[in-house]
């Protein structure tokens, strides 16, 4: 026999640093021309929206096809507010970062519709369970400011006591689930979060996140099946943004299929979306919750982004990536896109959109200046150490009680 030696594939990205990224790999598709399916759908009958892209906005800012539903212009103004404060928050806490008044930071630059339109389309009590870039959901619940940034500086006023990193909320209130560092815990998490809601008979549906790498763990695989076991009330959100750190989405097994694809050989209704179509994410994200909330069980979306800027600030993204990309990404700038809409409809202006920017850049600022009163990374005001005993335990028990003592608070 001549056997042929056996060879290992290994994917490579479409573009390296001082190259122009070749973005023909994602297959777009023309706003418009996705179907949209009735909500009872058989999830096997979802694999060419698997494959597809769900678009709303033309390259004119017009809504078109069956997905450009109804939307009130006080939705399409709080989504604009929401995403545009979400990108000054993001620049203000760089630059707050870079004069080591926090640890690190992670940004949410080019992906600010996901979060926005889809917790727009979600109920307030509806609980997330996100990675650490959604912050724009906390921007949708009206989280106050000054409270995301003493977490930030892990002040005396930081809700989380000093417990997390930075960019690690935790908002029960505002059904915004802690944020780990282990990335894909919170697809598992809310799954089961999802199942204990259907056990108790509540109406309240949950929402997961993952990123495009992280579907390589196998948290991702062990949602999905007690997803579609079950039929546990959840919409399960990837979000492909390209990059991993500065590992490209094929690593993960994005080259020859999609994410949403997996959704669909696991027996779970599936979708990709074009994610810089605030739209386009508000609708597939009413329909995957009338979905989850109707009993019919979860929905598995690919939203497809681009990570602007760096991983976080830690990472130097030349390195790895030409330096133009996301000007030369296809899908756009998600602001710029949803301005151009609302402008085309006769409901915004330059002159208000420039108006807006300068009413958050000072709301941000006076927060800022705010919380920096109640101390920053670099300075003395933290959270008492006698914290460190709370919250552990319902009751606290005698040798806890010891170690207070003989630390003397």
């Amino acid at each position: 026999m001549n056997d042929q030696p056996l060879r290992l594939h290994v994917p490579e990205p479409s573009g390296r640093p001082g190259c122009k990224t070749d973005f023909s790999y994602l297959q777009l598709l023309p706003a418009g021309s996705a179907r949209k399916p009735p909500v009872d759908i058989d999830p096997r009958d979802t694999a060419d929206l698997a494959v597809g892209l769900v678009r709303v906005l033309d390259d004119d800012g017009r809504a078109v096809g069956p997905w450009a539903e109804p939307i009130a212009v006080e939705t399409l103004h709080l989504g604009l507010r929401t995403m545009v404060k979400t990108r000054v928050f993001d620049s203000r806490m760089v630059t707050a970062q870079r004069q080591k008044k926090m640890s690190f930071y992670i940004q949410s630059l080019g992906e600010e519709a996901i979060g926005s339109a889809h917790a727009l389309a979600l109920r307030g009590d509806d609980m997330c369970f996100p990675t650490y870039r959604q912050q724009s959901i906390l921007m949708a619940r009206q989280v106050p400011l000054f409270e995301m940034i003493c977490q930030l500086f892990s002040n005396e006023r930081d809700p989380l006591k000093g417990r997390q990193l930075p960019v690690m909320y935790s908002n029960k209130a505002a059904g915004f689930f802690s944020i780990s560092g282990n990335l894909a815990t919170q697809f598992v998490q809310g799954v089961g979060w999802a199942m204990a809601s259907a056990i108790r008979g509540d109406t309240r549906i949950a929402s997961a996140w993952i990123g495009d790498g992280s579907t390589a763990e196998a948290d991702f695989h062990t949602a999905l099946t007690f997803a579609h076991v079950y039929r546990a009330p959840v919409i399960l959100n990837v979000v492909n943004n390209q990059w991993a750190i500065s590992s490209f989405q094929h690593i993960a097994g994005g080259e020859a299929t999609t994410f949403a694809g997996r959704g669909v050989g696991s027996g779970i209704a599936s979708l990709r979306v074009d994610g810089n179509d605030f739209l386009a994410v508000h609708a597939v994200s009413r329909w995957a919750a009338e979905r989850a909330r109707s009993n019919l069980g979860p929905t598995l979306i690919e939203w497809v982004t681009y990570r602007a800027g760096p991983h976080s600030t830690s990472d130097d993204p030349s390195k790895y990536r030409p330096a133009d990309d996301w000007a030369n990404f296809p899908l756009g700038d998600p602001i710029q896109r949803l301005k151009q809409h609302l402008i085309a409809i006769g409901e915004w202006s330059e002159a208000q959109h420039e108006a807006l920017v300068a009413e958050l850049e000072q709301e941000i600022i006076s927060a800022t200046r705010e919380a920096e009163r109640h101390g920053t990374l670099g300075g003395s005001a933290y959270a008492s150490a006698a914290t460190i005993f709370e919250d552990v335990y319902h009751d606290v028990p005698a040798h806890l009680h010891r170690q207070r003592q003989q630390m003397g608070i």
